[in-house]
């Protein structure tokens, strides 16, 4: 496709970068893995850690869609609709699930990166398969910015799990130990 032939850098850069970061994902939960389990860290994972799986691996969705030889636009705007429509509903999902763990109260950044913002870049790809059809150069743009925002929203929210393991949780427990 002609139309996104002049993308294929840009998702070959928002795709390897995601591919690589959801390993590095697994790097990180396997370092805090000696950590011990939280009260109610099941939950808590759900909301806050497996998220960021997800999104990243929409962008790595995304930019299989965008690299693989179609021959018609109408399948890959039903593709991008129908993973926006998913992420909606995921990012609701995530929205009660941070609501109902106990294990940490959510502040505001919290709801914003775990919630609304994949909310939002969910939403934009659900709006970009529609608007594909009236324009699809500016909907590539919808779809790009999407993208983009998820893999920032997984590097903001693995890069905040990370911190508060490290900074917060560990020194509790290690300052139980010592009690």
């Amino acid at each position: 496709m002609p139309a996104f032939s002049e993308w294929e850098s840009f998702y070959v850069i928002v795709g390897s970068s995601a591919g690589a970061l959801v390993g590095l994902q697994f790097v990180v939960i396997t370092l805090i893995a000696d950590i011990p389990i939280v009260r109610d860290m099941k939950r808590a994972s759900s909301a806050f850690s497996t998220p960021n799986i997800v999104h990243f691996g929409a962008v790595l969705l995304l930019s299989a869609f965008v690299a693989a030889p179609w021959r018609k636009v109408d399948v890959v705007e039903d593709l991008w609709g129908a993973l926006g429509l998913a992420g909606v509903i995921y990012a609701v999902i995530v929205a009660r699930r941070m609501r109902i763990q106990t294990a940490y109260k959510p502040e505001f950044e919290d709801w914003l990166f775990h919630a609304l913002l994949p909310f939002a870049a969910y939403a934009t790809l659900v709006g970009s398969a529609y608007g594909s059809r009236l324009n699809l150069e500016k909907a590539l743009f919808g779809v790009g910015a999407a993208a983009l925002l998820l893999l920032f929203i997984g590097i903001h929210n693995a890069w905040d799990a990370v911190t508060y393991h490290v900074t917060v949780v560990k020194p509790q427990q290690s300052n139980n130990r010592n009690k």
